[in-house]
């Protein structure tokens, strides 16, 4: 049976999230930056690393992991490369933070690489390849998953061994909307199984193993003991890809990879590899054009049985936010009383009128 799934205002999740946050101890702007990236999230479809990252948030808090007053600390700046500490802190702000930094220093040498470590939950990593491209640059960004139980199997293994470990990418397109690539290694995220939970859904087909290894459609494997794992998409080539993904963002940034011993069920760590440049450094205006007549040429391709059209990366998470923004988010009444026992537990104020699950 499926849980009951409301359709809700983005501007009333919006205020309770900011609620949650600020009861943590973080001021509103940085509340707000956090409240603003999750609904954003859940805008966009990816309601895996939506609002219902919060009662997770505030168990990090309790636990002392999550420091929601933390600075971003600069470790080196050698001006094209500079190096991050997020000291745990809020990851929505230390990457927003982190960035920003990124794009004087892109705009100043062409090129900037930036390494943040140590940060709380980075989100949805799509936000930064984004913050990029509003600022007209492109962009790359490799993440690895620290402090989680291990969630993803290699291809060829039977047991979780790293995390979901995402990889972004933005292009500018100026005038129009950027092409955005945001994407997990793994066959999916957690959150995407935690919600299929929620609602009292079976999962994908393909996508899950239980503890024994064996395949399964049932999200519970991934939230009981013996834990199952997710695969990695694209079998071998998935795999490979988030072997980059932890090697880049988890040792080249002065991070950590992904170690067991840390483990800890109040926290979830991101290192981040960032890679920044300037159209004008590599290839000049000149990318614009081209980059247009090659998108026009795969559009043009006839629409495939189920399909109304051939879309660039980017297009459904914004097609997804205006049906949304229109009817509302949907969030099923489990996570909703997730989100009101952790508003509870730090004394957030519950907007009037949200229920409560």
């Amino acid at each position: 049976m499926s849980e009951q799934t409301y359709l809700l205002p983005a501007e009333k999740v919006r205020a309770m999230a900011e609620a949650i946050v600020r009861a943590m101890g973080a001021g509103a702007g940085r509340a707000g930056i956090v409240a603003d990236h999750l609904v954003t999230a859940n805008l966009y479809g990816h309601d895996s690393h939506g609002v219902g990252m919060l009662p997770k948030y505030v168990a990090g808090y309790r636990a002392g992991l999550l420091r929601p007053a933390q600075e971003l600390r600069i470790v080196s700046d050698l001006g094209a490369a500079l190096v991050c500490d997020g000291g745990m802190g809020l990851g929505q702000v230390m990457g927003r933070e982190a960035m920003r930094r990124g794009i004087e220093a892109a705009r100043r040498h062409g090129v900037a690489v930036i390494s943040l470590r140590n940060a709380f939950h980075l989100g949805r990593i799509g936000t930064y390849a984004e913050q990029c491209a509003e600022a007209g640059l492109a962009s790359m960004h490799y993440v690895n998953v620290n402090y989680i139980a291990p969630l993803v199997a290699p291809w060829g293994g039977r047991d979780a061994r790293f995390g979901t470990n995402p990889f972004a990418a933005a292009l500018p397109m100026p005038g129009e909307d950027p092409i955005v690539l945001d994407m997990a290694t793994s066959r999916t995220a957690l959150g995407k199984v935690r919600v299929a939970r929620n609602r009292g859904e079976r999962f994908m087909a393909g996508a899950l193993i239980d503890a024994r290894g064996e395949p399964s459609d049932d999200p519970e494997v991934m939230f009981s003991e013996p834990m199952g794992a997710i695969l990695p998409f694209g079998e071998h080539k998935g795999h490979a890809l988030a072997m980059i993904c932890e090697l880049f963002a988890g040792a080249l940034t002065g991070g950590e990879t992904y170690r067991p011993e840390r483990r800890h069920p109040a926290a979830i760590q991101n290192n981040m590899l960032s890679v920044l440049l300037t159209p004008e450094a590599v290839g000049g205006e000149a990318y614009a054009e081209e980059a247009r007549r090659f998108r026009a040429w795969v559009k043009a391709s006839p629409p495939a049985a189920g399909a109304d059209r051939v879309m660039m990366p980017g297009e459904p998470e914004r097609r997804s936010a205006e049906a949304r923004r229109r009817e509302g988010l949907p969030i099923d009444a489990r996570t909703l009383a997730e989100l009101a026992g952790a508003a509870a537990e730090i004394g957030a104020e519950w907007p009037e009128g949200l229920p409560r699950g």
